[in-house]
């Protein structure tokens, strides 16, 4: 069998667009990204035919698959309108293309990633203050649980501190297994334990993108065109999500940090603190993450935010 990061060839995109777009024909095939999870593959036809997206994922991740066309299909049904929209889905695949993969309206834009140095600061400003807004608006989805995200919740709490307690025993138990410094996890439990509390100021869980950072995001110029790759979505506190964008994105920049909150809007009682603890849950699962796919350098980097932000707490 062809590995799945490199099967799609022209004649192979062919076979599966052609039963969804009937007439399309392909004229090349481009490699848009890949990771651990999939790769995503830019369709383009002949004369006036859309682009479309080809995702193909890695066998061992077919339910993230089925999970992402579930989250997307719920977002469209509560009026989120910056997302692709999916066209078909095949999580077996066909003869033509034994992986599990979808079909998918292409946004426009780059990543904003990719841009971002490009924008002057009031177009960048503008970009992440519109970023804030569209974070908001997927928070403002209710979940009746918080859990995590298939087609359906499983694994739920009945509270957000049943839930993130239960996030960092994992996350910590993990860290041990996979060689993670004993003093270090010591002071990370003694760290969560004094600001548990916290974890209460959350009273209802909503959709979370638990990605949104700016690889995720796609720009045209200085507009916003959507965001991909909610195959990590959760019900939980929309401050763990907000921490992760933080995180990930903006908190070595205060004008980005500022613009990106000026979009979120109003911001709960207590929502630093949780942040704060939040930054420190996501730090642990990178560093967890790296280590178990091989990457020194993302967990030496992930290893400098654990001790930064046990310090800066």
């Amino acid at each position: 069998m062809i590995p799945y990061r490199a099967c799609l060839r022209t004649e192979t995109a062919q076979a599966i667009v052609e039963s969804v777009e009937p007439g399309y024909t392909v004229t090349d095939v481009v490699t848009r990204s890949g990771g651990e999870v999939s790769m995503v593959y830019e369709i383009r036809g002949a004369g006036t035919a859309r682009p479309l997206i080809v995702k193909v994922y890695a066998p061992q991740w077919r339910p993230k698959l089925v999970k992402e066309v579930y989250v997307y299909r719920l977002l469209a049904r509560h009026g989120i309108r910056h997302i692709p929209r999916v066209l078909h889905a095949k999580p077996f695949g066909v003869p033509a293309l034994p992986y599990g993969y979808t079909v998918m309206t292409r946004l426009d834009g780059q990543p904003l990633k990719e841009v971002a140095e490009d924008l002057s600061g009031t177009d960048r400003a503008d970009v992440y203050r519109q970023m804030g807004q569209l974070l908001a608006a997927v928070n403002q989805i209710a979940q009746e649980h918080w859990g995590y995200l298939t087609t359906r919740l499983v694994d739920i709490k009945p509270s957000n501190t049943a839930y993130m307690t239960e996030q960092f025993d994992r996350k910590l138990a993990a860290f041990a297994e996979l060689g993670g410094d004993p003093a270090l996890a010591r002071a990370i439990g003694r760290h969560v334990a004094r600001h548990a509390g916290s974890f209460a100021g959350c009273r209802r869980p909503v959709l979370c993108h638990n990605d949104f950072h700016d690889g995720n995001v796609l720009v045209h110029g200085a507009t916003v065109t959507g965001f991909v790759d909610v195959e990590g979505a959760i019900a939980a506190d929309a401050m763990l999500d907000l921490a992760r964008t933080d995180y990930c994105v903006l908190r070595h920049d205060s004008a980005k940090r500022d613009a990106f909150l000026r979009g979120y809007g109003p911001l709960p009682e207590g929502w630093a603190e949780r942040v704060a603890i939040y930054q420190l849950h996501h730090a642990l699962e990178r560093w967890n993450w790296a280590a178990s796919t091989g990457k020194p350098g993302g967990r030496a980097r992930a290893m400098t935010d654990l001790e930064t932000l046990l310090v800066d707490a």
